[in-house]
């Protein structure tokens, strides 16, 4: 009977992880439209940092009722529904790319509504299917494909996207007369239609597989010594520090992302067109995926607060490097923080979670509302780079990165009971 759950389990996983994949792809597609809606809309930073904005804020507003429909409707059926919804979002940018640069924000958050759901969905579910002591190496490598997914999205946003309209510098740009400039625009805008309707399609038909698959029902752990029945969730301290740092995790990798391409294209770093960076962001969140993996093995044995301290104290000094340096130097440091970055998330939530028991899927919708810092922390740092250049705006995810080596510092000192965990 036990292997027989075991098996299932693996299948469960390996169902799971295709979602993983899909909205890591989704995800890191924003680094590539960013700077794509930067050029068509002439937009400054801060605007073009809307994108994240909508898209990391859906997490708020929808975190607190995916978690509500979750518990409703269970985890299968949860992820469903949030493969229908991003499906829809997908679609929508089919019409933004006719109606302006408000509809695409519309359509980021729609998008990030769905992919909220099958975080709420997903991941829990992964720390719930098998030995709690290994959850974080379980979510650690279901991640790793998640970080295949971002690897795989700036290559196909590059070739599709950037690579689908004629290169026309800001010189060639002003010669144009209006009509065009106007001509030219709408095309950069049309090329986000059919790589966009291939994931519309994509999503839907992994949608009916997924309503189809047959999974185990899997309820919340027995609840634990640390967990009391009454009072506030965030009376366990490992949840509510563990919010803070997903929300500096994920502003500081997001942030960096978004504005690699930006920041490679420019003269003393990499000096190179869009199309030819984009494909460096895929090393970014590639070298994450390597991570990842390499983090599956060495976690199952090591301190998750020891590993997430050291992968933090390596973002901080490349970081460093990336400021006070330039040329290749400045561009392969912040490329290589992506190896750091790895671990980051699964174990912080796996941390977070720790000893929540009953509460587990209500820990859950805390942390992915904490997601939010995705929309925060890029917008700060695009008025930052407004302000004082690109390169000097990394300072911001620096701070980020800060308080996460304090979280993996202090975890095992401050929150477990159990030295063995």
């Amino acid at each position: 009977m036990a292997q027989g759950a075991d098996q299932s389990n693996v299948r469960s996983l390996v169902i799971v992880t295709i979602l993983f994949f899909m909205w890591g792809m989704l995800t890191s597609l924003n680094d590539i439209l960013i700077p794509h809606l930067k050029s068509v809309y002439t937009l400054s930073y801060v605007q073009a940092m809307l994108v994240q904005f909508c898209f990391f804020g859906a997490y708020f507003v929808v975190s607190v009722p995916a978690g509500g429909l979750v518990k409703r409707i269970g985890y299968q059926s949860g992820a469903v529904t949030g493969l229908l919804i991003a499906a829809s979002g997908c679609g929508m940018f089919y019409f933004a790319a006719t109606s302006g640069y408000a509809v695409f924000l519309l359509a980021f958050f729609v998008l990030a509504a769905g992919i909220t759901i099958l975080q709420v969905a997903a991941n829990p579910f992964v720390t719930l299917l098998g030995n709690p002591s290994t959850a974080s190496s379980r979510l650690t490598l279901t991640q790793a494909f998640n970080s295949l997914g971002t690897t795989v999205g700036p290559l196909f946003g590059g070739l599709l996207i950037l690579g689908g309209t004629a290169v026309v510098t800001h010189e060639q740009l002003q010669l144009m007369t209006e009509a065009e400039r106007l001509t030219h625009r709408a095309a950069e805008a049309a090329a986000v239609q059919g790589p966009y309707l291939l994931l519309a399609g994509t999503l839907l038909i992994l949608a009916l597989l997924f309503a189809f698959a047959r999974l185990p029902k899997v309820e919340h752990a027995a609840e634990s010594a640390l967990t009391a029945p009454t009072g506030s969730i965030f009376a366990h301290r490992n949840l509510l520090l563990g919010a803070i740092a997903i929300f500096l995790y994920v502003g500081g990798e997001v942030s960096i992302g978004s504005f690699l391409v930006n920041f490679i294209e420019e003269p003393h770093i990499g000096a190179m067109p869009a199309a030819q960076a984009a494909t460096y962001v895929s090393y970014y969140w590639g070298l994450a995926m390597v991570g990842r993996f390499i983090g599956f093995a060495v976690m199952r044995y090591a301190s998750p607060g020891k590993i997430l301290a050291f992968n933090a104290s390596g973002a901080i000094a490349l970081i460093l490097l990336t400021v006070l340096s330039e040329g290749k130097v400045a561009m392969w440091a912040i490329l290589f923080v992506g190896l750091f970055n790895s671990i980051m998330f699964p174990t912080i939530f796996s941390m977070a979670v720790h000893g929540l028991g009953v509460r587990t899927g209500q820990g859950s919708g805390v942390l992915c509302m904490a997601i939010v810092g995705g929309a925060i922390v890029p917008f700060a740092q695009g008025a930052l780079a407004d302000r004082f250049g690109v390169q000097m705006s990394f300072y911001l995810p620096i701070v980020c990165y800060a308080f996460i080596l304090y979280f993996g510092y202090t975890y095992r000192r401050l929150f477990l009971k159990d030295p063995a965990t």
